[in-house]
């Protein structure tokens, strides 16, 4: 009877453990290295693996400004972008394309997107994004050990008035996505 209390008290927190490492974000699914290859926008990329497997990763903690999307086809505008969109995606794109980054993968979107940690040498570039005024902290999905220091960029970056803090009417990208969904089904 002692073993069985023993050895479901160890299982028991072997299961404790696991849940709070994934509750609190704490250890990456995986890391993977790779070549970026796009740049899409100012929060997703495309990254070819050494085995040349090509991942879409979504800049975990981060939400920058929408760039305009344009019909390859016709030319035509799809969906309009935001302020300071195209100068997000710039700024991703100078700090990465083409470059070997590594990727802490922290999660999988509904997109079936890769969403994780970019690191170039030993710089978090999600951070430095943030930091820099070019997305914001998006707190709905932030957690321990990240959140801290990502809302931290956010108030010096908004202190400091830098890029989409210096807009005189700034929308959180989530805010005009959901503006843009609901006009177009009216």
């Amino acid at each position: 009877m002692k073993r069985i209390k023993v050895v479901f008290i160890t299982v028991s927190l072997l299961l404790l453990s696991a849940f709070l490492i994934i509750a609190h974000g704490q250890a990456p699914i995986r890391t993977v290295t790779g070549t970026v290859t796009k740049v899409s926008d100012g929060d997703t990329i495309h990254l070819e693996t050494p085995e040349q497997t090509i991942l879409k990763v979504r800049l975990y903690g981060i939400d920058a400004p929408e760039t305009r999307k344009i019909n390859q086809r016709t030319g035509h505008v799809n969906k309009p972008g935001q302020p300071y969109g195209d100068e997000a995606w710039k700024a991703l794109e100078s700090k990465i394309m083409g470059k070997q980054v590594k990727v802490d993968i922290l999660d999988i979107d509904r997109y079936r997107r890769m969403v994780g940690i970019i690191y170039l040498n030993d710089r978090n570039i999600n951070l430095e994004m943030v930091y820099e005024g070019y997305a914001e902290a998006y707190i709905e999905y932030l957690k321990p050990p990240y959140r801290s220091e990502f809302i931290q960029a956010e108030r010096e970056a908004k202190s400091a008035k830098k890029g989409i803090w210096s807009l005189p009417e700034y929308e959180r990208p989530k805010d005009f996505r959901k503006r843009l969904k609901v006009r177009g089904a009216e």
